[in-house]
């Protein structure tokens, strides 16, 4: 009488030889060359011929304007202090042309307000951010002032003019 043998693990851990040869566990993936000569000799070359070219020229990335345009107007909303209650947000409309962005800003400001001051701010962090998440240089930034919202109070400390 023949038996077959045991694949389970011996007392000492070490599986027995068919259970050596048993597939896999579930959930868990061969290697890509087990078993397959031709999957690896054709992987290997693949990896060879990306580790020949460099990496700045094996393709191109292009960014595209709307995706500046909304990164520009998430960097004014940032550098604008205290916007006024009811403004609308600050819209930008953008050129790319090669890798130079030029960035016109729509915005709307609180009065009374140092309107350069603001302006400088947004335009050198729309400049700057632009700059650093998309590596473009910014040789302009346009910015529009469409309105200009009165705070609470700004004209009834003097009353009415007759």
């Amino acid at each position: 009488m023949t038996t077959a043998p045991d694949p389970r693990p011996s007392a000492a851990g070490t599986p027995t030889p068919s259970a050596a040869a048993a597939p896999p566990p579930a959930g868990t993936t061969p290697p890509a060359s087990a078993g397959h000569p031709a999957r690896s000799a054709a992987s290997a070359r693949a990896a060879a011929r990306v580790q020949q070219v460099p990496a700045g020229e094996r393709g191109a990335t292009r960014i595209a304007d709307r995706v500046v345009a909304k990164i520009a107007a998430r960097a004014a909303q940032e550098a604008l202090t205290g916007p006024p209650a009811g403004a609308a947000p600050p819209h930008a409309a953008v050129t790319v042309h090669h890798d130079i962005a030029r960035v016109r800003i729509s915005l709307e400001l609180g009065y009374p307000t140092d309107i350069a001051a603001q302006c400088a701010a947004v335009r050198r962090q729309v400049a700057d951010r632009v700059e650093e998440c998309t590596d473009m240089a910014v040789p302009e930034v346009d910015i529009d002032v469409e309105h200009l919202h009165a705070g609470p109070g700004a004209g009834s400390a003097r009353g009415r003019v007759r």
